[in-house]
């Protein structure tokens, strides 16, 4: 396969930076249409698909589209990488699933499903211990220096923005839409990265057999 052809590809395949930019929107406009005291700083997107709260369907629909793209994305770039494969694939479940049981409500004082609101804590926090391990684990399989430090600094900064969240949770809201911002970005380049030196490797072990 040529290089352009392997473009053509990657192309077509951008399910992660696909639902990245729907992200995007829904996080950023959505509040506006969610509960009057919904405060895009201090409330997480959990919180825009709450149990009750307007709209709700958006962001637990847009949660559902963001794990389906990362469990495409793994099998189509991380194809001969199992363990990071899994990872991917663990991280788009947690999210699948954090769409699928709600938040407790933003307004105190409501009666709610209480099973439902634990099961979304267990699953978000799958959502981030899998990513960590991913973006640790993808150093050891980088073609150059510079990405694992890069690999390295975004899974240290994934846990830093989550002990923020946990200690300060006024700016909690804010906080993790820059950590989501930061990691299917991360996500996006990563494969691709992977996917390019895969390529790489085959090619010059084709062009050394000629």
């Amino acid at each position: 396969m040529n290089q352009s052809m392997l473009n053509l590809r990657k192309i077509k395949h951008n399910p992660v930076l696909s639902s990245l930019i729907i992200l995007c929107f829904v996080m950023f406009i959505l509040p506006f249409y969610s509960v009057e005291t919904y405060s895009i700083v201090q409330n997480t997107t959990s919180h825009l698909g709450a149990q009750f709260a307007p709209n709700a369907w958006i962001m637990n629909v847009t949660f559902l589209i963001l794990g389906l793209a990362c469990i495409k994305e793994s099998l189509f770039y991380l194809k001969t990488f199992y363990f990071h494969q899994i990872c991917l694939h663990l991280f788009g479940v947690g999210l699948i699933i954090t769409g699928i049981f709600q938040h407790a409500p933003i307004i105190e004082g409501i009666s709610y499903n209480v099973f439902e609101d634990n099961m979304h804590s267990i699953f978000a926090s799958l959502v981030g211990f899998s990513f960590v391990l991913l973006a640790f684990s993808a150093s050891f399989i980088e073609s150059k220096f510079k990405y694992r430090y890069l690999d390295i600094a975004v899974a240290l900064l994934a846990t830093l923005f989550s002990i923020i969240m946990a200690s300060f949770p006024e700016i909690a809201g804010i906080v993790q839409r820059t950590m989501f911002i930061m990691a299917f970005t991360w996500i996006h380049s990563f494969t691709h990265r992977i996917l390019n030196s895969s390529f790489n490797i085959k090619e010059s072990k084709g062009t050394s057999e000629k």
